[in-house]
């Protein structure tokens, strides 16, 4: 059952992917700016990728409760990943460059948007009835696509910070740089989230 989230979460480390671009030896500013965010990002990109590891190498066939508590926990964590990453963009100041200013306002804004959404996804799978093993599998699916959803509003957010020097510099920092998990996932999944293809073994069951 799980493997349905597992589909949906094939972009979930969409900070890292937009953040691996080709570095540059830009403007000092630029550069500067985003040594700020990078370094307070790190962590929450290494929470990031440990809460979709959690999503991802969850039995897909294990009891919906065990499902349950994973899933909800590692929702939490993603919302609170996402709600520090926007207070880190917030607290970096005005990006240099034009229209920094609304470049900062829109990734914060989306990033914040897109904790609440990780948390209404959390309040779902909280509901859902784990004591019914063909009600749960149906409510997971429709989890799953809500997370399909949200994996574009990511990718909106953050889309913002990788154009032009921004992102090229966000590139060369080591806390942007492509989180390690703790395990492997299971069914050969890969261990890292900037792997670009969907969890294999998964496409089977995205719809």
């Amino acid at each position: 059952m799980n493997k349905k989230l597992a589909a949906a979460l094939s972009g979930g480390a969409v900070l890292v992917l937009a953040l691996s671009g080709c570095s540059s030896d830009g403007d000092s500013k630029v550069n500067a700016w985003a040594k700020k965010v990078c370094d307070q990002a790190q962590p929450q990109i290494q929470k990031r990728a440990n809460a979709q590891q959690t999503i991802i190498s969850t039995a897909a066939d294990g009891k919906p409760s065990d499902i349950q508590a994973a899933d909800s926990k590692a929702f939490q964590d993603i919302a609170d990943a996402d709600k520090a990453l926007a207070t880190a963009v917030q607290g970096a100041g005005t990006p240099p460059g034009d229209n920094g200013e609304k470049l900062q306002r829109d990734a914060v804004k989306e990033l914040n948007d897109t904790a609440a959404a990780y948390l209404a996804l959390k309040k779902q799978v909280d509901a859902l009835d784990a004591k019914d093993q063909q009600k749960f599998a149906d409510g997971l699916q429709d989890v799953a696509d809500g997370l399909k959803k949200i994996e574009k509003m990511d990718q909106d957010a953050l889309r913002k910070l990788q154009s032009g020097e921004l992102g090229k510099a966000m590139a060369k920092e080591p806390g942007c740089q492509a989180a390690k998990t703790s395990s492997p996932a299971a069914g050969g999944t890969g261990s890292t989230p900037s792997a670009p293809a969907k969890p294999s073994g998964s496409a089977s069951t995205k719809e």
